[in-house]
């Protein structure tokens, strides 16, 4: 019984030839450390080249074409001039947050695919007029949530769509660092917008909302705190810039009568906010959780249940990511191929404007003191 129930999950794979009679023209806005590896990852396809680079800050674009082997890429001092000049036929969006939302719909509105980097955006405000703007352009949007390639990640949503565990009623799922504040754009709201919940928040959510299928969220009742970022003893001289959340926890009802029990933390005093479980009528599952969260899984998925009166438990081996390249080269791919047919997108916003309504919420409710609502409109 065992080896059946665990052969359900053994995956087959074929591997897909990649037409390289006509390269595709990408741009990249923002050069930031994201964009290096977005760079990295296009170099290593066949069927691409990166011909434009845009960056608002004076000379940054030229020092990172030349730092990363893209030479002949023509540089622009802002995206719209790279929109405007250029013949493109995908884009990566790798600023801050804050400019999430305006370059892609920008990209959007001139018939361009986009590649956005994760999160989706700031606020649902935003994710709602990218979708809009996304539909009127008939072009697509993915959000680059690379750990939806981890097989270990697939494997969750494997689990819980087998129907291995019955109803779903409850969620709990978050991540954290016992010390990993980063600095740079992440740490102010004029550029982030949102702190830990942006950065690495939107990954936990996307964890155990996909695998379920990600239903609408309903309420939130949710806080948030900076008691570390904020410390000079904790964050050095970045503290005096801090005014983004570096903790948030939040209690979320999700349609279905699901409930999920959420936190998130860049800086905490323990090594781990502990594992996701997923808690269902016949079955539960335990994600085992990372002491250095980064949307990776810590160990062998594990399923627990009931067989013929006796309580009983079975690890799923954990899988290795071989294959073509990376997570990111993976990610990368799977967008171009999407390009190339014009969608589906690989991680569409149809999914993700979810992950930002709570993001949202989260936010509203922890600034009110109170549970909110999350009403998303119809687009």
């Amino acid at each position: 019984m065992a080896d059946e129930v665990l052969n359900q999950f053994r995956p087959t794979e074929e591997a897909k030839a990649i037409d390289t009679s006509k390269k595709l023209r990408v741009g990249i806005i923002g050069t930031g450390w994201i964009a290096e590896s977005h760079v990295e990852s296009y170099k290593n396809m066949p069927d691409c080249e990166v011909v434009a680079l845009a960056d608002i800050i004076p000379g940054k674009a030229a020092a990172f074409a030349q730092k990363f082997g893209v030479p002949n890429a023509r540089i622009y001092g802002h995206h719209s001039e790279m929109l405007a000049a250029e013949e493109l036929d995908a884009v990566s969006v790798c600023t801050y947050n804050m400019q999430h939302a305006c370059c892609t719909i920008d990209c959007l509105k001139k018939g361009i695919p986009v590649l956005l980097e994760k999160p989706m955006c700031v606020t649902l405000e935003e994710a709602v007029a990218i979708r809009k703007a996304e539909k009127e352009s008939g072009k697509f949007v993915s959000v680059g949530f690379q750990p939806r390639f981890d097989r270990n990640m697939q494997m969750v949503k494997q689990v819980v769509q087998s129907g291995e565990l019955g109803k779903v009623y409850y969620i709990q799922t978050g991540g954290g660092r016992r010390r990993g504040i980063p600095n740079s754009t992440f740490i102010e709201k004029k550029t982030a917008g949102i702190g830990a919940l942006g950065d690495i928040g939107c990954y936990s959510l996307d964890m155990v909302l996909n695998a379920i299928g990600y239903p609408k969220p309903l309420t939130v009742s949710a806080y948030t705190s900076n008691y570390f970022g904020t410390n000079p003893k904790e964050n050095g001289p970045d503290a005096a810039r801090f005014n983004v959340d570096d903790f948030a926890a939040a209690f979320i009802r999700l349609e279905g009568d699901i409930i999920l029990d959420f936190r998130i933390s860049w800086a905490m005093n323990i090594n781990t906010p502990g594992d996701s479980i997923i808690l269902g009528t016949d079955a539960g599952l335990r994600i085992p959780s990372t002491d250095c969260w980064n949307g990776s899984i810590g160990g062998p998925l594990v399923v627990y249940r009931n067989v013929a009166g006796f309580e009983t438990d079975y690890s799923i081996p954990e899988r290795s990511n071989h294959g073509f390249g990376g997570l990111f080269d993976q990610k990368i791919r799977s967008f171009l191929d999407a390009v190339k047919t014009n969608g589906p997108a690989p991680v569409p916003t149809s999914e993700i404007i979810y992950n930002q309504a709570i993001i949202d919420g989260i936010v509203r409710s922890a600034e009110l003191g109170r549970e909110v609502d999350i009403n998303i409109p119809e687009i």
